[in-house]
């Protein structure tokens, strides 16, 4: 009897898909050295060779239903531009998002866990690694299922090496099928796109981040020879603007720097006879 724990113990010695490790520890016996010898006469273990190596090209891509209601982007990492612009590849990884688009995986944990045939979607991703012959890495996933009256949209920019992940909530029904909304959400993806904001508001900035910053400012302000006491008073001005340019709503509209984010929510919301928030947004940079 071929049991659960050396199956992966195989797997974990090679790298190899369960199902093969399963296969050939069948062929074998459970002999386990007869079946590493076994798969690396098949080049099956020929992507252990690749697990150390960089993986930053790739695609990023998203899938978003037809009510608009959920949604998710992911990255999938190849080492070269070459493969990532291949057709194949790109069917693959079109493949991939499919299928996690039909299921209920909330997290990376459970996409990579999801049955995609007679595999795992991780196991899919390392039995490809044979055939492209570099290493792939499923490096990012994130889905929304927006709350009631939300709206999930996407974008994808440079042709997968920037994604945009954001949910709107909106108080009338409505309001999502409007042209006007419609352009808004696309707005708003095009900027987090180009922007990069760290977090949807002040509160979304980790603390830490917050006092790097003070350090950093603080430092150099000493190093002019300011006095204390007007130190602290050109930090509060300096950290004002480091979350102007960092928080989402706080940013200058990327089409119109002198129009915040959160006032161009508003006057779009007056414009609908309706109340618009973005609940969350996620960017995910090629490799970043």
């Amino acid at each position: 009897m071929i049991t659960a724990s050396i199956v992966k113990e195989l797997r974990d010695k090679t790298s190899a898909p369960m199902m093969d490790c399963k296969k050939v520890l069948t062929e074998t016996n459970g002999d386990l050295e007869a079946s590493i010898k076994l798969l690396r006469e098949r080049g099956i273990m020929k992507s252990a060779k690749m697990v150390d190596r960089a993986a930053n090209e790739g695609v990023i891509t998203a899938r978003i239903n037809a009510g608009a209601t959920s949604g998710l982007l992911l990255e999938l990492n190849c080492e070269t531009d070459f493969v990532s612009k291949n057709e194949s590849f790109q069917a693959f990884v079109g493949d991939i998002a499919d299928a996690l688009a039909a299921s209920e995986a909330a997290d990376h944990a459970a996409a990579l866990a999801h049955q995609h045939g007679e595999q795992t979607v991780e196991d899919t991703i390392k039995a490809k690694v044979g055939e492209v012959g570099e290493n792939l890495q499923f490096r990012k996933y994130v889905r929304y299922d927006a709350a009631s009256g939300g709206v999930v949209a996407s974008y994808i920019h440079l042709g997968g090496k920037v994604g945009v992940l954001i949910e709107v909530g909106t108080t009338k029904a409505e309001t999502a099928g409007t042209d006007s909304f419609k352009a808004l959400i696309k707005d708003l993806t095009l900027h987090i796109a180009a922007c990069a904001p760290k977090g949807l508001s002040r509160e979304d900035i980790p603390q830490s981040v917050v006092d790097n910053e003070l350090d950093i400012f603080r430092t150099r302000l000493e190093a002019e020879g300011k006095p204390a006491n007007i130190i602290e008073n050109i930090l509060k001005g300096q950290i004002g603007k480091f979350f102007a340019e960092s928080c989402f709503l706080e940013q200058g509209f990327v089409k119109d720097p002198d129009i915040k984010i959160s006032a161009l929510l508003e006057a779009k919301g007056k414009e609908l006879g309706d109340t618009l928030t973005v609940t969350r947004f996620v960017r995910f940079g090629l490799g970043e």
